[in-house]
Formats: C-alpha cells, structure tokens, sequence
C-alpha cells in the first residue's frame, strides 16, 4: 500500500446499542490489495465515494461501491487496486434490524448493494457524505442519519429478550448455552430459536461460535474488542482462554469461520495480503 489515512469515531452513547464503530477511510494501492475478512458480531456498512470494491465470498463475486454485509459464518475476501474512499458503520445486527425494519435473517451470508436493499435514504447517502468537504461534516450527516433511523420511537424495536440474550453473548464472548439463555428470557429453547435467528440473523449456538471465534481471532492478532495489545504466540493458552478443547479445536475452528489456520490468518492481518489456505 503507498497511501492510507483512516479516522474512527465512537458512536453518540445514544448510538451504541446498535453502532460498534464509525470509520472514514481513503486508501491508494498500486498494485491489487486483497484482505481477508473473517466472520465477526457484527454488520459491516460501506458507503463509497469511489471506485467499486471487488467481493469474493459464499456469495459469489461482486464490485459494489457501497453495500451492507450480514452475519456471516463463512469468510470474505475483498480486493481493489487503486483508490478507496469512504466510511464504514459496523452495525450490530439488531442495529441492522431497526435501521433496514426487516428481519436480520434476510441477510445472512449475503453482500447485498444499497440498491438493492429498499431503502432510498440509505442508497442516496454515499453521494452526500462524499460531497461533504471534510471528515467533521461527513460523522455529522452519518450520526444524524443513523440517529433518524435507530432512535425513532415509531419504529419496531427487538425484543426485550432477544436484546438480552444477544448483549449477554456479547458480554461472554460466546460462552452461553441456549439453555442458560432460554431460562433467563423465560422463553422456551424453541421460541428463543426462532425469535433471535430472525433478528440476529444466526441462531444462538452460531452466534456464539462467531463471538467466540471472534474473541481468538483479536487474541492471535492483537486489537479488537475481545483482543489484546499484541499478538499472541501461545495458541494452546488462546484455545484454553477461548473455551476451545485444544489447539487443534482452535485450528479447526479458523479453518472452518476463516478458511486459514491461525498463523496464515495473522500473517493476513498484518499483511493486508494474499495468503495460503494452510
């Protein structure tokens, strides 16, 4: 990469039910960049300014400028050369239920373009944030947009339990069983099934793989919001920490979510490059 300048901003308190990060970014790669995008709790929102974004995923190959990625349980590999320049909400996906007022479950596994969601205000503000002239402006027409879409009291909140159940995988990291789960909502295994994979896109078991898995992925690359300050070599103490059985669990769990084993997934990481599947 020859140039990359990138701005993150908290959500409003208000906001963080529903908005992990906001993120402005302009990059410039002369030769193809290609980085591996592993399954994670949340719901990336790309809003481009420029060229389109080259995607290769479970669901299939595609170049939006602006998209919105659902809960995926398979990884994604995204490439460009050239310039980018953009922003980047990352929704959780009750986030993505208020904000798009239709189930979650609709989007699994899928990339799907603005235009291709229903929802002209979401497809018209790429063009008006990148009109803005500065990145101020730009997290101040976004937070207002998101605000006008998540906190309008007209429109159909998750459930209570469901929000519970998906903040108390969230706190463990994925270390809940449904039955835990279902007790404390009070709702049977099967309602609670039914009702969170359709708001949260997964089910509850896979949910908290992903959360887990996430939780390992931030430790064996340092960062993130279950990672730490730098990588860690130790993989059986990241196993052990993560609630997996062994290394070897740990392993077979990254090439499951991620399709590379943990050092290729790291090497990735720091690389932004292309890696071996092994």
């Amino acid at each position: 990469m020859e140039a990359a300048e990138y701005v993150t901003r908290a959500a409003h308190p208000a906001l963080r039910r529903y908005v992990r990060r906001l993120q402005g970014y302009r990059e410039y790669s002369a030769a193809p960049l290609r980085r591996l995008q592993a399954p994670v709790g949340s719901c990336a929102l790309i809003l481009g300014f420029g060229e389109p974004l080259r995607l290769h995923g479970p669901a299939g190959p595609s170049a939006p400028r602006s998209f919105l990625a659902g809960m995926q349980t398979a990884a994604v590999h995204t490439e460009f050369r050239g310039h980018q320049h953009g922003m980047q909400v990352d929704l959780t996906p009750l986030g993505v239920f208020v904000l798009l007022r239709r189930p979650t479950i609709e989007l699994t596994g899928a990339v799907p373009a603005l235009g291709e969601l229903d929802a002209p205000a979401l497809e018209a503000l790429p063009e008006r944030l990148g009109a803005d002239p500065d990145w101020p402006r730009r997290f101040a027409r976004l937070e207002a947009f998101l605000a006008g879409r998540l906190l309008d009291d007209t429109v159909r909140r998750p459930d209570p339990e469901v929000a519970w159940a998906w903040r108390a995988l969230v706190r463990r990291a994925g270390d809940l069983g449904i039955a835990e789960l279902a007790a404390e909502t009070g709702w049977s295994r099967r309602h609670l099934l039914d009702r969170f994979r359709a708001q949260v896109g997964l089910a509850p078991k896979t949910a908290a793989r992903v959360l887990r898995f996430e939780r390992a992925a931030g430790l064996v690359v340092g960062g993130g919001p279950f990672g730490s300050p730098g990588p860690r070599s130790d993989l059986a103490a990241v196993a052990a920490e993560c609630g997996y059985s062994d290394q070897a669990h740990l392993t077979r769990e990254f090439r499951a979510l991620a399709g590379v084993t943990p050092i290729a997934y790291r090497r990735a990481f720091l690389q932004a490059a292309p890696v071996p599947g092994s």
